[in-house]
């Protein structure tokens, strides 16, 4: 037992490496925070939904599959496509009023954002064909246990993390006045502007493999 909580601990401390390093997912997280305290807490959970079966996927063998050529081709096309239509959207409302009445989709459209963003980053999937697998090979020694509790504590850093970042933003947004809309405004200019970076990076290293 001892084993597996010292794997544990390793795993919290890698993982919050990972989790906590800037990326497309912290900008969106950010951004939907700022209108949305639960949106970290929503795309937390789209994440877990492609971030689990891929722990146990990855046990069984699917790493190479992340390897082939084409599939970092397409994750990255897709995925950068993705990260370019989301910033150009969020910097396209910026002059629209904020005061819309709640929508009831809301948590199913975050909680999208969340699987989308996750099955469509490249980075992510190269994290856990590499240093993930790593972990999960090191939890399967161990036993089912132990690569059950990694899974769970893995995405607990992600939902912690995610959900802190988004209640940040909304009560830094909603309780500064000296900020108020005009620090809204800058801070989804600048979120909107990291996720067009972000997707014109994924998609010159897809054409970049591609042409290669």
């Amino acid at each position: 037992m001892n084993d597996v909580v010292l794997f544990l601990i390793q795993a919290i401390i890698i993982s919050l490496s990972g989790v906590m390093a800037p990326g497309a997912m912290t900008a969106a997280t950010i951004a939907q925070g700022t209108q949305n305290r639960w949106a970290g807490t929503l795309i937390s959970i789209g994440h877990g939904i492609v971030e689990i079966p891929l722990i146990f996927a990855l046990m069984l063998g699917l790493h190479f599959f992340f390897e082939m050529v084409s599939v970092k081709i397409g994750i990255g096309l897709l995925g950068g496509g993705f990260l370019l239509w989301m910033g150009y959207g969020m910097l396209r409302q910026l002059g629209q009023s904020r005061t819309a009445p709640p929508n009831n989709s809301l948590k199913s459209d975050t909680i999208t954002v969340g699987i989308i963003l996750s099955a469509t980053n490249p980075y992510f999937l190269l994290w856990w064909a590499t240093v993930g697998l790593n972990l999960v090979l090191g939890a399967k020694d161990l036993g089912l246990l132990a690569l059950i509790l990694f899974a769970a504590v893995h995405w607990l850093c992600d939902f912690v993390w995610l959900s802190i970042l988004s209640f940040g933003a909304f009560y830094t947004n909603k309780g500064a006045g000296l900020f108020g809309r005009h620090f809204e405004k800058g801070l989804l200019v600048f979120c909107g502007a990291a996720l067009l970076g972000f997707g014109v990076k994924f998609l010159y290293d897809a054409l970049t493999l591609w042409f290669s």
